[in-house]
């Protein structure tokens, strides 16, 4: 099967309105556009106190003067930006809830008629003749693309140049770019966090989406397998991939994620699913006359037995207020017995599904996977009956999350340690920031859901953001760019690197 098809994109199937948005605009945001969320610049263009020209020159003017230092953008289409905004301005764009909000696309997306890398040799001449569906439905919502963020070679690791020499930093320490910046989507997050565009989409296939939101202080959605279609986006593994917004709240990723999910005829992995449910409603917080905020519905918050053992002073402050806001229960929750093996040694089988639409490069010139060739020749060596075996493992895995962890003495969400077991299972999973650590760098946690409960996951995290503050914080911005963008190119990641950092 071919990498592009020319059927025309499916429209979002859920519709919203600018007049569905009810945020408070913070001074900030009147003081700066680019400080705004994408929930406050969508108020504050409806209350024509903002044009979406002078908010695309805005982020444009910050790409011009800072990219060199961030590296988040691998493709900058300011020209079509402008010319989009201005046709905004004139009401001439398609409208929509996203009329008028530059957008950065992860690189592994189809642009039409822009280059779609996906950081690989395999791709460097690649343009599309169509959008994915998911660029389709934000565009069609009226979002205008900025650019392509820049990423891991073919989605494996942090991102680097094919050859491993690392671009994209962490836009919370831009003088240290050893710092990790968190997963695939470096890019798109780093453009979010640095302010080089409103939101973003990447995607996640080993926490791409909501460790780059932990890394960097912004709020990150994977929602269940299926509920966003993957037609046009390049592959890593069939089933474990997933697209998602990356954005500064949970309001933000709550209009993202409306705009960008639901059924499409070219994936039949988001067919016959459940509906998609208000998002935008999940993501507007619970709070009474005094002030008071509460949960929608009561709330069981799953504990695991080791998620205290890092960053405790953080996730115990996280825990007293999530135990405080009325509605939510903190249960201890325990991981079945054989936890470690079917998340752990079950997670190679990834490896196999990644060779599968990329056979023809491996055999003809494996030169063309740069630094991450190691991971792929990997995915050969993994038998058929081992894939068969993995797949059981993922199944049985799935029975005892769903009929334990979540069961009726169970919990409805689970905070998480890290994301892989939701990632192999495809279930939703949720990354927004609590705090800071002692250098500065921010700190986040990842809430796990059950199937297509998105919005059960934007409730807790919108009744916690409505409490707190870290998710408004900004980086300040880099010095001495040129320094800082020769201090980057001297550091690379070896093969052997990659391997083992290869989501």
């Amino acid at each position: 099967m071919s990498l592009a098809q020319t059927s025309p994109a499916a429209p979002s199937p859920v519709g919203i309105d600018a007049r569905d948005i009810h945020v408070d605009v913070r001074q900030a945001a009147l003081d700066d556009p680019s400080e705004a969320t994408l929930a406050e610049a969508v108020v504050l263009m409806r209350r024509r106190r903002l044009s979406a020209t002078d908010l695309v020159q805005a982020y444009l003017e910050r790409i011009e003067r800072y990219d060199s230092t961030y590296q988040a953008y691998a493709e900058v289409t300011g020209d079509a930006a402008l010319a989009a905004a201005r046709s905004a301005d004139r009401g001439e764009g398609p409208g929509g809830v996203l009329n008028g909000i530059p957008l950065c696309i992860k690189d592994n997306y189809f642009t039409r008629g822009v280059p779609t890398r996906c950081n690989s040799y395999i791709f460097e001449d690649f343009v599309p003749d169509e959008d994915a569906t998911v660029v389709a439905r934000l565009t069609a919502a009226g979002g205008i693309v900025l650019g392509k963020g820049q990423m891991g070679p073919l989605a494996t690791t942090r991102a680097t140049k094919p050859n491993g020499t690392l671009t994209t930093v962490n836009a919370w320490t831009p003088d240290d770019p050893a710092v990790d910046p968190g997963g695939s989507s470096t890019g798109p997050a780093c453009a979010v966090a640095a302010r080089l565009a409103s939101s973003s989409i990447g995607t996640q296939t080993g926490g791409s989406i909501v460790l780059p939101s932990n890394q960097q202080n912004l709020t990150g959605l994977k929602p269940t397998m299926g509920r966003v279609s993957l037609h046009g986006v390049i592959p890593l593994s069939f089933t474990r991939d997933h697209a998602g917004p990356l954005a500064r709240d949970a309001i933000d990723a709550a209009i993202m994620l409306q705009v960008m999910a639901g059924p499409d005829a070219r994936d039949p992995r988001t067919l016959g699913l459940p509906n998609v449910p208000d998002l935008v409603q999940a993501a507007t917080p619970v709070v009474s006359r005094h002030g008071a905020v509460r949960m929608r519905q009561a709330t069981r918050i799953g504990i695991p037995a080791d998620f205290l053992t890092d960053r405790k002073e953080l996730r115990t402050a996280f825990l007293n207020t999530l135990d405080a806001i009325p509605g939510v229960t903190l249960v201890d929750v325990t991981y079945p017995a054989d936890w470690a093996l079917l998340t752990g040694t079950f997670n190679a089988a990834r490896l196999a599904e990644r060779t599968e639409p990329f056979r023809h490069w491996l055999r003809s010139d494996p030169a063309k996977f740069g630094v991450s060739l190691l991971s792929w020749l990997q995915g050969l060596m993994l038998s058929g009956d081992e894939w068969i075996t993995a797949q059981r493992a993922k199944s049985h895995l799935l029975r005892e999350v769903l009929n334990g962890i979540f069961g009726d003495d169970g919990c409805d969400v689970l905070l998480q340690t890290e994301p892989v077991p939701f990632d192999i299972l495809g279930l939703p999973e949720f990354g927004f920031p609590i705090g800071f650590d002692d250098d500065g760098v921010p700190v986040g946690v990842i809430l796990g859901g059950q199937p297509y409960e998105e919005d059960r996951l934007l409730e807790v995290a919108t009744a916690y953001q409505a409490l707190t503050d870290w998710h408004t914080r900004r980086p300040s911005d880099p010095v001495e760019t040129a320094r800082l963008r020769s201090a980057t190119e001297r550091l690379r990641l070896s093969a052997k690197e990659a391997a083992a950092a290869s989501a």
